[in-house]
């Protein structure tokens, strides 16, 4: 099963691509979509969209995972990481995949072994589940961190 986990937000989107085979789990590819700050929101949107289209196409993925939405304390940021989302999720609706949802708690219990763990803890043990794959940076290693806890449910 070939899984893309997606991290998705306007300022840079993450994107991760395992390959699962049974408990054994190996990196396929990584990467960050980062949008011009500067640019209309409509231009970031479809930037994003194109992007993980163009993930798709390439990787062939059977199905993608999304961390579930969380509420931001400022309501722009919701607002703008919803968008970025729709944006993400429509890329893998038109590619017909199925995108199933989990909790940020239980992406990092999966990876982790506890839902309190830091991005630093999290970092540390993508090391160890998938050595020696280059990972492209904060949000691409949170990206695969999602695939991963969709292979293990």
């Amino acid at each position: 099963m070939v899984i893309l986990g997606l991290d998705p937000s306007l300022s840079c989107t993450g994107w991760g691509v395992i390959r699962s085979e049974g408990a054994r789990l190996s990196h396929v590819a990584n990467g960050e979509v980062p949008t011009p700050s500067s640019a209309p929101m409509a231009e970031r949107l479809a930037l994003l969209q194109r992007e993980i289209a163009a993930v798709i196409a390439q990787y062939a993925p059977q199905r993608a995972a999304c961390e579930e939405v969380f509420l931001n304390k400022n309501p722009q940021s919701t607002l703008k990481l919803a968008q970025a989302r729709g944006a993400v999720l429509a890329a893998c609706g038109a590619a017909g995949l199925a995108v199933r949802e989990h909790a940020a708690r239980r992406v990092k219990q999966s990876v982790v072994g506890t839902g309190g763990a830091d991005k630093a803890q999290v970092q540390a043990m993508l090391r160890v589940l998938l050595p020696g794959a280059a990972i492209a940076g904060a949000d691409a290693a949170d990206a695969l961190a999602v695939a991963i806890a969709d292979a293990h449910s």
